[in-house]
């Protein structure tokens, strides 16, 4: 499959990574309040390989984590888009949808409008049946996007990650899903 390079919304643009991204993603990732649903912060070797991971999925898949850029100034905001699940879990296989944006672009709709086009490149462009999105219990923040691109919770399909400890504080996960059927159904009413 031929990678998927780019997707634009009406202020975005999803992208490839650059290696100048890599002084902005990883002052976001060393952020304390953008880490906080995250076991810790990240350094910046340790972004620069997860950079590394997320191309070599594009080069894998055709897709992954796009690079977000906000088209009226061209400023690095973050990441959005969607990856296979690499963990086993009663729900994997799964293709997921994820966001990650810098603090100070918090509030203003980006992760929703961000998310909603990589959604729909998910059903559209790449044919998929269902994608899912999990967070911690406490990362309200992220469940209001999961809410508002019509993902559904069923406390049933909830699980503790695998990759946290049984003591971890955030090893407690809410699981969204949405089926390209419930999708075309919020997109017509």
């Amino acid at each position: 499959m031929e990678p998927i390079l780019q997707l634009e919304s009406a202020r975005l643009l999803l992208r490839q990574w650059r290696d100048e991204d890599l002084p902005e993603f990883a002052a976001m990732c060393a952020d304390p309040q953008v880490m906080r649903y995250f076991p810790a912060p990240l350094s910046r070797l340790e972004c620069a390989s997860l950079i590394g991971r997320i191309r070599g999925h594009f080069a894998e898949h055709g897709f992954g984590f796009w690079a977000l850029e906000r088209k009226d100034t061209g400023q690095f905001i973050g990441l959005t888009g969607l990856a296979l699940v690499n963990f086993d879990a009663p729900f994997t296989p799964a293709t997921e949808i994820g966001w990650r944006l810098a603090r100070e672009h918090w509030g203003l709709g980006y992760a929703s409008e961000a998310a909603w086009t990589a959604l729909r490149c998910g059903f559209d462009r790449l044919a998929l049946k269902e994608i899912v999105s999990f967070t911690t219990h406490t990362n309200l923040p992220s469940q209001k996007v999961m809410q508002a691109i019509g993902m559904h919770n069923d406390p049933q399909d909830d699980f503790a990650h695998p990759r946290l400890a049984a003591d971890h504080p955030l090893r407690q996960h809410v699981l969204y899903r949405i089926s390209r059927e419930q999708w075309l159904q919020t997109l017509h009413g």
